[in-house]
């Protein structure tokens, strides 16, 4: 479980640094990012997933979420998108397949399987690691978890999977219906095979549906100028809302899908999180 630093650099009077490790879940090295504030005492966490073709450096080199964590107290960790270097065949061949599309799912079929195991390595041997390393300065049992795009849905599949596990959750333009999208259709169709049913587990607006945990309450912040808006389906999620599942979907004018529109609304997720995990 041990990690290795690979950079580290002061901001906003705490620490971004990037670490890499062995990755027993996905067979591979693998890197995240954490960023640390500059307090007394364990802070809380939360998780940010990130979406098609990114890496853990996309969110802290492009969001300016630094300043916010920093402002009210919170640790931040960002995982890569897929297993790297893998010689799986066919995972460098197109953007929404393979590197850098590992979609949050733990992949059932050839010859994605060994390696394509994103949703348990985020939701178990991730928190392991970080348990494991910074156990003194991060209070992981205080956690939360967000993401865009890809990264959304995965937030949003994640904490409706694992009840009471992540305090808060909130996305920006993610994919809350994949199993009705093109994107979602060619990545499940090649992780997990032709049946519908095994979709289902990983699709926000399905598992919102039949979700008996505590209570949970997602903020989700969409632009209308988003040029992916027709394959994000959010109003498919916001419809099957219920007593146990509540979706505060909020609609901007003129804001796209870029980091401009992540930037912008940053420090009201960070906000909210950070109340939830006192």
């Amino acid at each position: 479980m041990a990690a290795t630093l690979v950079s580290s650099n002061k901001i906003f009077g705490g620490f971004q640094k990037v670490f890499k490790h062995a990755s027993s879940t996905l067979g591979s090295e693998a890197k995240f990012a954490i960023f640390l504030p500059k307090c007394d005492g364990k802070v809380p966490l939360i998780y940010w997933l990130s979406g098609l073709t990114c890496t853990e450096q996309n969110f802290i080199t492009k969001s300016g979420a630094q300043a916010h964590a920093q402002k009210y107290g919170v640790a931040i960790v960002c995982p890569d998108t897929s297993p790297r270097n893998c010689n799986v065949p066919g995972e460098d061949d197109s953007y929404d397949l393979g590197t850098g599309a590992g979609f949050y799912v733990d992949a059932t079929q050839e010859p994605w399987a060994k390696n394509y195991k994103m949703y348990s390595y985020v939701t178990k041997e991730l928190p392991q690691v970080i348990e494991a390393n910074f156990s003194e300065v991060v209070d992981t049992s205080r956690c939360s978890i967000m993401g865009h795009s890809m990264g959304g849905h995965g937030a949003l599949i994640c904490s409706l999977k694992n009840p009471g596990k992540y305090r808060a959750v909130s996305a920006f333009a993610p994919l809350c219906n994949p199993t009705e999208c093109g994107w979602g259709q060619k990545a499940f169709t090649a992780y997990l095979g032709a049946d519908r049913k095994a979709w289902s587990e990983y699709d926000a607006t399905d598992l919102a549906k039949t979700y008996a945990g505590p209570p949970i309450s997602a903020l989700i912040d969409v632009g209308l100028n988003d040029e992916f808006l027709n394959d994000l389906l959010p109003d498919n999620l916001h419809r099957v809302t219920n007593d146990k599942v509540k979706v505060n979907l909020r609609k901007h004018e003129g804001y796209d899908h870029s980091y401009y529109f992540i930037a912008t609304f940053i420090e009201e997720h960070i906000r909210m999180h950070s109340e939830a995990l006192k």
